[in-house]
């Protein structure tokens, strides 16, 4: 599989970085508008190829993506302390009008997967400049979100995330859902687990689980400057569903027609993710709780993409 990524800051670098150690790219092209930037992290991770699998990666221009089964985009002004992912839109927008239309010219057949933030308004913003079918242009979304939650739910339950089926829908931002009604370990509802083995959750529990979903990301960029890793993770398990044609089921942004009365946003809800990019469009059963939540996300996403293109 060849795989673009454009932009080689630390979301775009990191993310080369994991699909060359865990095999999923076979060659990568690394773009970025500071070309000795692209050079130097393109070589750097080269060198460490060796130690995983006999993989390529090199930077390039944008006529290299030529052939690409994914091109992943990363750049964007980067989320910074006291800024929410929202206050990036117009310019991101921007950018994108740059950059988008390349892609599309060079890569006419690749699958876009959407990093830069705010991820549900810029994944609209890349099916309105490329033109490309909605099934091929998948945004990270909720995924690490998700995997936050299990990892958190995981910890207090004494049990492997990977066992935990639990998820965050809606925006990849402050609106986000956590859905504890259908949450599960194995085939036991989580709180019915978290009762049979003593460690309930409580109210309390439940909101410092939340807040500390909701805000990882704020905390992260005031300890370090900015995330990378997590969502490196994240892209890389999509592009790895993608390579395997898992028929895997992940929380990705897609354009939907409605939700929850809501029609024609992008968010994260359930879709079956393989070779052709997004295969099937789920929809969760929910509580009644939930479903106003995820109406309220749908609209803020709704009225901030609305000021970004009347721009």
């Amino acid at each position: 599989m060849k795989i673009g990524i454009i932009g080689a800051g630390g979301v775009g670098s990191t993310t080369a970085f994991a699909l060359i150690m865990r095999g999923i790219a076979r060659k990568i092209v690394l773009i970025d508008q500071n070309q000795s930037r692209a050079e130097a992290e393109a070589e750097d991770i080269a060198h460490a190829a060796p130690f995983a699998f006999s993989n390529k990666i090199k930077s390039g221009d944008y006529s290299e993506l030529k052939g690409s089964n994914i091109v992943i985009i990363t750049a964007g002004a980067n989320q910074k302390e006291g800024q929410t992912r929202n206050d990036l839109a117009s310019a991101n927008y921007k950018i994108f009008t740059q950059i988008i239309p390349k892609i599309a010219q060079y890569a006419p057949e690749s699958i876009l997967l959407v990093a830069t933030n705010p991820v549900d308004i810029m994944t609209f913003a890349t099916l309105e400049l490329s033109d490309f079918p909605k099934s091929r242009v998948i945004g990270s979304g909720t995924v690490l979100d998700t995997a936050r939650f299990r990892t958190l739910l995981g910890y207090h339950l004494g049990v492997s995330p990977s066992s935990i089926h639990a998820n965050v829908l809606g925006e990849h931002g402050d609106t986000e859902v956590l859905c504890w009604s259908n949450a599960f370990a194995g085939s036991v509802q989580i709180e019915e687990l978290a009762k049979n083995i003593n460690v309930p959750l409580t109210k309390q529990i439940k909101k410092q689980i939340d807040d500390q979903v909701r805000n990882a990301a704020y905390k992260i960029i005031k300890g370090k400057g900015s995330t990378t890793f997590g969502i490196a993770g994240a892209l890389a398990r999509i592009c790895q569903a993608i390579n395997a044609n898992e028929y895997a089921i992940l929380n990705t942004s897609s354009l939907r027609t409605e939700v929850e009365g809501i029609k024609n946003v992008c968010l994260s809800l359930p879709c079956v993710i393989g070779k052709r990019g997004i295969h099937t469009q789920l929809y969760p059963k929910l509580s009644k709780p939930e479903h106003l939540l995820l109406k309220e996300s749908a609209i803020n996403i709704k009225n901030v993409s609305q000021t970004v293109f009347k721009q």
